[in-house]
């Protein structure tokens, strides 16, 4: 026997012995759920061979970080419209893949007040001119489309799920440019404007829906003069909240959250500098939400400790990612694992700035930075739209996106991405209320994170974003199990405490 085939030997026996020695009152019971490049989607695996310098993953749930939001994705105008267009067959399967328990189980949304990129035209809730008192307010716009999707998605779920509502800009009559386009909010209309939300709250509730919280403006620094935009300074935010919003909320009895800024992380502490400033300037903020659109790989861990220690009970929520300036490749699941993919800032970033924005496999972002936040104190992730056409859209801005779910309307197919089953790895397996616990990882080319929920089960997700496949014994205290986890994929190990 030569020298390969006895060291070979040995590694197989020896990591026979270890299994076989571990008794069975210190065995972890584990389900494993995998996906990956080579074809499993979401797939329970049970079979596992074992990899020669094999690592250890060691979770301490006495050692307890942030409390779980949720996990999710936004109800645009443009995914709905979309599933008005399909058979109700196809809607269905959507709707539950997405809502029900056996799906992807989300539990924290995102919608738009008045229109947004992702919408088929420009509308307000506000539409009549110098209406202060918002006699005229209605929100007939959305009861085609956002209305019905939201209320199917209420019916598939079995346990609810928050929805934070952000608003793209007021009515061009509010605006010191007259534009719906950027501009400022007039100060004679802070009032109005901060009814304009209180009556959204009412009627949405008329329609049997309740918001739970606000961002107070989606991308208060701009988005280049492209689509709906209404620019705010940090300072100017925390006056609007402080002195309209916050109070006008409170009077009219709205318990609902404020989250402040809402855009990219690397501004994330001048924001957070004036939210918090004082007692008085974080009365009405509940917490900082933020976008993932400055890197295609950077997290900004130390933004985001900085404001987790900033206001450490305050909420940190991703409210918005996507695979942006990108037309959806249809039906190949290759290419989402590939670092093909390009964004916004491929093309149009400042050439200081282009080295953070790589071509990128679109699993490997988005599982990055799921992992990465949940590793930096951040409690929600939410997606961007759940359901596009083959182009990307619809859009009237032309910005093409892509999302976890793409239909072609024309032919009644459904295409579930990669993507979609990356974010169920996350919203099925950790739930609200959930706590992010310690976990030691010896790997550092193994990403890893891990959450406890309120019914004792441990949910662990590991990302190798390499092509070689690894094995971990996964550690809770003397209890131990055995995984491998092939090249290209994220697992979701469910362990059962009790």
């Amino acid at each position: 026997m030569n020298s390969m085939k006895i060291n070979s030997f040995f590694f197989t026996f020896f990591s026979f012995l270890i299994m076989s020695c571990t008794s069975v009152d210190n065995q972890l019971v584990a389900d494993v759920f995998e996906t990956s490049a080579s074809g499993n989607k979401l797939t329970r695996v049970s079979e596992f061979t074992l990899e020669k310098n094999m690592s250890i993953i060691k979770l301490d749930p006495n050692h307890r970080f942030q409390t779980i939001t949720g996990f999710g994705g936004a109800f645009t105008e443009a995914s709905a419209s979309l599933l008005n267009k399909i058979s109700q067959k196809n809607r269905d399967t959507i709707i539950q893949a997405y809502f029900s328990e056996q799906g992807a189980h989300y539990s924290l949304t995102r919608t738009h007040m008045n229109s947004c990129d992702f919408s088929l035209n420009h509308y307000s809730y506000a539409p009549v001119d110098d209406d202060r008192e918002l006699k005229y307010f209605t929100i007939k716009e959305d009861k085609e489309d956002l209305i019905p999707m939201i209320k199917d998605a209420l019916k598939a779920s079995k346990d609810g799920f928050k929805i934070l509502a952000s608003p793209w800009t007021a009515a061009p009559w509010m605006k010191d440019n007259n534009a719906w386009v950027g501009g400022k909010l007039l100060p004679r209309y802070y009032d109005t404007w901060a009814l304009f939300f209180s009556k959204y709250i009412d009627a949405y509730r008329e329609e049997g829906i309740d918001i739970w919280g606000f961002t107070v403006e989606n991308e208060p620094l701009g988005n280049g003069n492209n689509w709906e935009s209404m620019h705010f300074s940090p300072n100017e935010m925390t006056n609007f909240v402080q002195h309209h919003l916050g109070p006008k909320l409170e009077n009219d009895k709205h318990d609902v959250k404020i989250l402040g800024y809402d855009q990219n992380r690397e501004h994330l502490s001048e924001w957070i500098d004036s939210m918090y400033s004082n007692e008085a300037s974080s009365k009405y903020f509940d917490g900082t939400a933020i976008h993932w659109y400055a890197s295609t790989y950077d997290v900004f861990p130390k933004e985001l400790n900085y404001a987790h220690n900033k206001a450490p009970n305050k909420y940190l929520i991703q409210t918005e990612a996507c695979v942006d300036s990108q037309i959806p490749v249809w039906k190949d699941d290759a290419w989402y694992w590939k670092k093909e993919a390009t964004d916004w800032g491929w093309d149009w970033a400042p050439e200081r700035d282009k080295h953070l924005h790589p071509k990128y496999a679109p699993v490997n972002r988005y599982a990055r930075d799921i992992i990465g936040c949940l590793n930096n104190w951040v409690d929600g992730w939410v997606d961007w739209n759940m359901v596009l056409n083959r182009q990307g859209g619809p859009n009237w801005f032309k910005n093409w996106c892509i999302a976890p779910v793409i239909v072609d309307s024309e032919k009644d197919e459904v295409y579930f991405t990669p993507l979609y089953y990356t974010m169920a790895h996350f919203s099925k397996y950790i739930r609200p209320k959930a706590t992010i616990i310690d976990a030691d990882n010896s790997d550092k080319e193994l990403q890893v994170t891990a959450a406890q929920n309120l019914d004792g089960t441990i949910a662990v997700v590991v990302f190798n974003e390499g092509n070689i496949k690894k094995s971990f014994k996964l550690l809770i205290g003397q209890k131990q199990s055995t995984i491998t986890i092939s090249g290209q994929s994220i697992q979701t190990i469910l362990i059962n405490t009790i």
